[in-house]
């Protein structure tokens, strides 16, 4: 079930009709029928619904705090109507940022800007109902995702797509914030393992220690498609930027997950992804 907003895009679901046990309903996580009808027929409900891109969330916050709160709210009422487990995603950005070591699964949440509070707030709401009705449901917080069929108002596609056009790669301040990136294989093996193993009311940090500052990320991709660093252009930073995000995964290690795509072979698959794949580029800019 997807609302198809920013960040969709319906090409990314090419060759999945027919597929057994495949079905997509287009609909809204803030409607409360819908969502009664999908979840009743569920065994399980695998939250990743929201509004994630931290500078529209600045501009205009309301869509957050509709998508972000209500619609988990929405969510989790149906989960506990009709008695169903619930994975519900969210972002290593409720920590806040870090000046040093990496946050555990029960360090103090700390939210900067008005998406990662209105995932901040989607966690509270989770672990209440799990207290005060007993539902089943489980949190997952993860790092920076990559890889293809990410939509291009992210760093890396955005980068991949510049260099690509021959553009000026625009970089807030001075390019030195920090981010732990995970490629996307990796995040949903981390997700299938909590799917599996994970126990109800408690929350797993997904994070592989990928730690590198943006600009060392930009020059990566640049390396890797043989293009200048004078496309690099350095801009004004954001409000409440926030400098570091980390996690601690030793409980998810524990566990037996392991990440498995070093950064420089992820970066070098998803570049020949998106450099392979001009037609999604042209239908995510139309759709977009």
């Amino acid at each position: 079930m997807d609302a198809l907003k920013h960040g969709s895009n319906p090409e990314n679901l090419a060759g999945m009709e027919g597929k057994d046990g495949y079905s997509f309903v287009r609909g809204d996580i803030t409607d409360a029928d819908l969502m009664g009808r999908l979840v009743s027929e569920a065994d399980m409900v695998v939250n990743f619904a929201a509004e994630s891109h931290v500078d529209r969330s600045i501009t205009d916050a309301r869509p957050f705090m509709e998508s972000n709160i209500m619609g988990v709210f929405v969510l989790l009422e149906a989960a506990r109507k009709h008695d169903k487990r619930l994975v519900h995603i969210s972002t290593d950005e409720v920590f806040g940022s870090l000046e040093s070591g990496s946050a555990s699964e029960d360090d103090v949440l700390n939210p900067s800007s008005p998406y990662s509070s209105s995932k901040a707030s989607a966690e509270l709401l989770v672990r209440s109902y799990v207290t005060t009705y007993g539902i089943k449901a489980r949190i997952t917080r993860c790092t920076n995702n990559y890889g293809p069929r990410q939509s291009a108002e992210k760093l890396i596609p955005k980068v991949i797509k510049h260099a690509m056009d021959g553009k000026k790669i625009p970089v807030y301040g001075t390019g030195k914030n920090v981010r732990d990136w995970i490629h996307v294989d990796d995040h949903c093996s981390g997700i299938l393992k909590v799917m599996s193993d994970g126990r109800d009311g408690q929350s797993y940090n997904i994070s592989t220690g990928n730690e590198l500052d943006n600009l060392v990320i930009i020059r990566k991709i640049l390396g890797i498609m043989g293009k200048p660093e004078d496309l690099i252009e350095f801009v004004g930073d954001r409000p409440g930027h926030d400098f570091r995000y980390s996690l601690d995964s030793s409980k998810m290690r524990g566990m037996g997950w392991r990440p498995g795509t070093g950064i420089d072979d992820g970066l070098a698959r998803a570049v020949k992804w998106y450099a392979g794949n001009p037609a999604w580029w042209k239908a995510e800019d139309g759709w977009n």
